[in-house]
């Protein structure tokens, strides 16, 4: 990395191994476009498999073990704690919760998945744990999780945030969090609320899409400790910026691609916009 101190992280979601729905060739692509990019972590936002059964995460301890990166953080999502796969998830990628130091950036992973539920819960026993981690206040503070904070565009009827979503938006807004990495709902998002950026993953390599979204992942750029940058990655696809928050007064979040955002030269403010991507099939 040169000058500009640049930490990439890459964020894939809901590879959904076992299912029908899966694609085993988009998969190794995505696999591929990472390898190729090197990021310094990469991020897996849950639902490895279908039915949270072992041979489901064989097959994606087999995906995931041909990642290059320095560092690699896999969560448990809805579909893997069914049929009690949180012994599976344990066998083949460790511990449910955890965190990782890379440079400036501090990378916390909670497991928010409920036995056999769709729905989800952190649980107010962890909000003290999660903020002993993100104590230090120069620290580029980073939290991911399966299920969402808030409400994603282009979804439909919204059932699934985190049963205490409320409680851990003012655990993460109060320990100064950066950015909020979820998944779950196969569409991809960016959401600021107030200095926090949150940001969802679509699917990275399965047909359970929604409207006219694709299969796609997100690349996160630390720039210098203080500014982020969103990239929306289709696999085959050049990567799009999509997000781009640094200093106080200019925040620039285009979500929707071939519109142009509105801007106020005179005060270098670019307002912030947010909504589903959607692209023709």
């Amino acid at each position: 990395m040169p000058s500009q101190d640049v930490i990439r992280i890459a964020h894939i979601s809901d590879l959904h191994c076992g299912s029908r729905y899966h694609i085993p060739s988009l998969a190794t692509r995505v696999i591929d476009e990472l390898n190729e990019l090197g990021p310094e972590i990469v991020v897996v936002t849950g639902d490895l498999t279908d039915m949270g059964f072992r041979q489901e995460f064989k097959q994606a301890h087999r995906l995931l073990e041909r990642l290059e990166c320095q560092e690699r953080m896999v969560l448990l999502g809805n579909h893997d704690a069914r049929n009690v796969g949180d012994e599976h998830f344990a066998e083949y990628f460790g511990a449910r919760s955890k965190e990782l130091l890379h440079g400036c950036v501090r990378l916390v992973g909670i497991d928010s998945s409920e036995p056999d539920l769709d729905s989800g819960r952190v649980g107010r026993n962890r909000y003290r744990w999660i903020e002993e981690r993100f104590s230090e206040p120069d620290e580029f503070k980073v939290l991911a999780m399966h299920h969402h904070l808030v409400p994603v565009p282009g979804t439909g009827r919204e059932r699934n945030i985190v049963f205490d979503a409320g409680d851990m938006l003012r655990v993460l807004a109060g320990c100064g969090t950066d950015v909020v990495l979820c998944g779950h709902k196969h569409v991809p998002n960016v959401w600021r609320l107030e200095d926090m950026l949150i940001v969802n993953a679509g699917t990275a390599c399965s047909h359970r899409l929604r409207g006219r979204v694709r299969p796609c992942y997100n690349i996160i750029e630390v720039i210098g400790g203080s500014r982020v940058r969103v990239l929306l990655k289709e696999p085959y696809v050049d990567p799009e910026v999509v997000a781009d928050f640094h200093e106080v007064h200019r925040r620039y979040c285009k979500w929707r691609p071939d519109s142009e955002p509105d801007t106020m030269e005179e005060t270098g403010y670019e307002p912030a916009r947010s909504s589903a991507k959607e692209t023709a099939s």
